[in-house]
């Protein structure tokens, strides 16, 4: 019998890989360490590979007046002003360190999501296998130059409301980095919104990610915020290795992300239908397969 063709041959030159799936937990922990562990285990439960966080010095981000400023929708603030509500939410670095050892215990990968420079050198103390930078933040040069110059894992980037240029830019900056800088980098094809309609995910910029990009960083994949998750069946089969979902215990919790995000029924199918799709992504290794010949024998003119 003759060799099935190969998937990196014949699908559009993806060679596809399992899925792999970051539970973005983010602040959905309610600034609560023990909220948090929870989370891990439950998405470990799920199948994710990676859970992940926040860290943020919101003194550095913020000027005077954003920090002194109220909380755009008051109902989910956990603080009188917006930079009391952020520090509230804020995970110190030991307890970082404390859901590090968590993942491990568990077999889970742990990761963050770093938005100044500050929390890049805190997280890069850590030496996750990963540490993602996302759409706000991929065009803060200060920062990932400690990604790029000071740390040898990869770096995640989301292109949420950014620009053909603006991603151009970030992609020649890894190119600029010593050794093999550029091939830790993953670029996700993302849209900035809480929760996203389906019409508005532009999910063949996957496509194009891959075309434009797919020989200068190691891979691309999908950061969603959209309900459901029959989407990311499709972004993984345009070729998106990695799949990024929100993550909560209960959607109906205070805060801004549980709406976009997944309960752990979600990420269980979500996890479920990525590995069925990596299944089925193959060509007949014969014309009729052994479970068709029965059927032919009874059926067939």
């Amino acid at each position: 019998m003759a060799e099935p063709p190969s998937k990196k041959a014949r699908l559009e030159s993806i060679d596809y890989k399992a899925p792999k799936v970051i539970a973005e937990i983010g602040c959905n922990h309610q600034g609560k360490v023990e909220i948090a562990k929870e989370l891990l285990t439950l998405a470990k439960q799920a199948g994710a590979t990676v859970g992940k966080f926040q860290k943020r010095h919101s003194k550095e981000l913020l000027t005077a007046e954003q920090y002194s400023a109220p909380h755009p929708v008051p109902y989910n603030s956990y603080g009188s002003t917006y930079g009391a509500h952020r520090e509230f939410l804020e995970l110190s670095m030991d307890e970082h360190r404390s859901l590090q050892e968590h993942c491990k215990s568990i077999g889970l990968e742990y990761s963050c999501s770093v938005w100044d420079t500050t929390s890049a050198k805190e997280i890069v103390s850590l030496n996750p296998v990963l540490i993602k930078v996302g759409s706000p933040s991929n065009q803060h040069w200060e920062m990932q130059a400690v990604l790029r110059d000071e740390y040898e894992g990869e770096v995640h980037i989301s292109t949420g409301m950014t620009t053909k240029e603006e991603i151009e830019k970030i992609v020649s900056f890894w190119e600029q980095g010593k050794g093999n800088a550029k091939e830790r980098v993953v670029l996700y094809n993302c849209t900035s919104g809480y929760p996203v309609q389906f019409k508005d995910v532009c999910l063949l910029e996957i496509r194009s990610l891959r075309e434009r990009y797919g020989h200068r960083v190691k891979s691309v994949g999908f950061s969603g915020h959209h309900l459901g998750i029959s989407i990311d069946m499709a972004a993984y089969t345009l070729g998106a290795e990695w799949v990024e979902r929100h993550f909560t215990k209960d959607r109906t919790w205070k805060g801004t992300d549980h709406a976009a995000s997944l309960e752990p029924g979600g990420l269980s199918r979500l996890c479920r239908d990525l590995m069925a799709t990596y299944t089925a992504l193959s060509y007949k290794e014969e014309d009729i397969l052994e479970v068709e010949q029965e059927q032919r024998a009874k059926l067939k003119w």
